[in-house]
Formats: structure tokens, sequence, C-alpha cells
């Protein structure tokens, strides 16, 4: 399942080059993640206050090409199950206009309980089977 988030490209988020930060694609890809676990009905209020916190254990982006103020694109995400306690989301970062792929990332992690250990809540765990 391939799911999708639209983005426009801010002048504060590009440095004296005049492209995108590298720094500024993480918080694009957390973003998109977000939505698409929000869109399954993954709540992170809900998590947090059981003491369940998804977190990242690894990130790797590939860059391929650089945005520019202005530009729109979409990230694609698509979740894939690494382990029996990780969980990976590929995503890609498109330039709308002709769907150059500008970024390439895999982005892996688990959830942990109050003690700290992985563990996947039934809700989580759903969304790789």
């Amino acid at each position: 399942m391939t799911f999708k988030v639209d983005f426009k490209v801010r002048d504060y988020e590009c440095d004296l080059q005049g492209i995108v930060n590298n720094s500024v694609y993480f918080n694009y890809l957390e973003h998109a993640r977000h939505e698409f676990l929000h869109a399954q009905g993954v709540d992170f209020a809900k998590l947090a206050r059981e003491k369940v916190n998804l977190v990242v254990l690894r990130s790797e982006m590939d860059y391929k090409a650089s945005l520019v103020p202005g530009d729109e694109f979409y990230v694609a995400v698509e979740p894939e199950r690494i382990s029996r306690l990780k969980f990976a989301f590929r995503q890609t970062v498109y330039r709308k206009h002709d769907d150059k792929v500008m970024l390439q990332a895999l982005v892996i992690g688990t959830s942990v309980n109050e003690k700290g250990r992985p563990f996947l809540p039934e809700e989580v765990d759903n969304l790789f089977k």
C-alpha cells in the first residue's frame, strides 16, 4: 500500500545555496509517516497515555536531486515489516510537475513500553500484516 502526502517548499527551508537544507527532509518524512499512521487510525496521544512510544531506530537517506523554493512535491510512504518487533517505512520524495525522484529513504522503527522494552501494540502490529 502506498500513501502520499503533498507539500510545497517554503523559502525558509532553504539554505544559502537556494536549495532545501538536508535536515529539512527529516521533517518532511516524519510528517508523512505521522499522516500515514493517523490515516490508519493510530492515535499517538492515546499510545503515549498508555506509555507506548513509537521510536526511530535508523534512518537512511539517498539524496538524488534538490528541491527549491516553491517546488510542489509529495512524499510516498510504504510500510514494511522488518522483524517481529521492527517495522520500516520506505519513503520517496517526488517533485510533482515531472514525478522526478528527489530523495529515497528507509526509516526503521519499533515501539517501546513504559520500561523501554520493544513492544508492538495491536494497532501498530496490524499495519504490517
